[in-house]
């Protein structure tokens, strides 16, 4: 307990601290230090209301047990016997709401996100169940608040999505959102098949901090940059002007295309910040793979060719393979009611990297 007062009185004092700087003229002339800043009091906060709700239930349930042990009142021990089961349960939620605030954040966690899903094997089927998928997260995205951008996209002439990349804005929409990195994959009756049988195909999806200026140095030299006129679905001209725009990254091949703006200047800014997503993961995975000691057994955020869940249409079932974890409200899910699975991974993340950092 006496390291848990200390740790409040370090809050309360980077809390006051915070607040001097949020109002200091150096720091609101400059707007990314805001917004850190600003980030970093909404977690002090969270983690100082944590403590005083963990505060609030562990006296109210050693009241209870002070009544039923010492209690002379029999109506106030009958009382405390009856109020006892849920003190303890309210004790034990506040303690687990607690250590998960308590655990060192990912500094990530709190950019927005850029997803990329891609239809896998399946042919049109996995196109099509790319756009559901794609349909889940706006649902999703609009349920928490997050702006969502679309930033490229690549469909089919049945209205499949071969690949879509999106820019999800809001806080904390990485930490959020990165338990979706994977293949995803579904069982059942193609709209394009007309025996009847199930299929299955899938798709796969990348989640992506967004990369600021300032996170990742890109020099001119190193751009290829062609311009175009964009298409649609079979390849057709949908706009007469070049306002399509590829960058390809020549240090490192990587290649970005975006046309669904008309203006050929706001797809190179689209371009660019995928880019700078991709440059950021792909520093971070080299860094990663780099530190031998890297966790083991933790909620894989990242690898994009493990799957990780499975859609099963005939049981109406979700399957969460990396925490074995089944919730039967398919339909609820694919309307963007994924807190029942991200919830449960982000504890699992969490209480893994608290109980070891292995």
């Amino acid at each position: 307990m006496s390291d848990l007062l200390r740790k409040r009185d370090q809050l309360k004092e980077r809390m006051t601290e915070l607040d001097r700087a949020l109002v200091d003229p150096k720091v609101l002339g400059d707007a990314r230090e805001m917004r850190r800043l600003g980030r970093e009091r909404n977690h002090v906060t969270a983690i100082l209301s944590a403590m005083a709700e963990f505060d609030v239930a562990s006296r109210g349930l050693a009241e209870l047990e002070g009544l039923l042990h010492a209690g002379d009142d029999p109506d106030l021990v009958t009382l405390a016997r009856e109020e006892i089961d849920g003190a303890r349960e309210r004790a034990a939620g506040a303690e687990t709401a607690l250590r998960q605030q308590l655990v060192p954040r990912d500094p990530n966690d709190t950019k927005s996100a850029i997803v990329e899903i891609r239809a896998g094997t399946g042919g049109e089927e996995a196109a099509l169940f790319a756009r559901d998928i794609y349909r889940m997260y706006a649902r999703y995205a609009e349920g928490k608040g997050f702006r969502l951008d679309l930033m490229s996209s690549s469909t089919t002439e049945l209205g499949g999505v071969k690949e879509i990349v999106l820019l999800l804005e809001g806080e904390d929409a990485y930490g959020t959102m990165k338990y979706e990195s994977g293949v995803h994959r579904v069982q059942r009756v193609p709209e394009t098949e007309a025996q009847g049988r199930i299929h299955t195909s899938a798709i796969s999806v990348a989640v992506l901090p967004e990369a600021e200026e300032v996170d990742v140095e890109i020099a001119e030299k190193d751009l290829k940059i062609d311009v175009f006129r964009s298409s649609g679905p079979g390849g057709q001209s949908v706009n007469t002007t070049d306002s399509a725009v590829r960058i390809t990254h020549l240090p490192t091949g990587l290649v970005v295309q975006c046309q669904d703006e008309r203006s050929q200047l706001k797809n190179k800014h689209k371009a660019m910040t995928i880019l700078r997503a991709r440059l950021l993961d792909r520093m971070r995975q080299e860094r990663e793979q780099a530190q031998a000691a890297a966790r083991r057994g933790m909620v894989s955020t990242g690898d994009r060719s493990e799957k990780i869940r499975t859609y099963n249409f005939p049981q109406s079932r979700v399957t969460d393979h990396r925490i074995g974890l089944t919730v039967y409200n398919l339909p609820g899910v694919l309307e963007g009611d994924l807190d029942p699975l991200i919830g449960p991974l982000r504890l699992a993340d969490n209480e893994a990297r608290r109980s070891g950092e292995a």
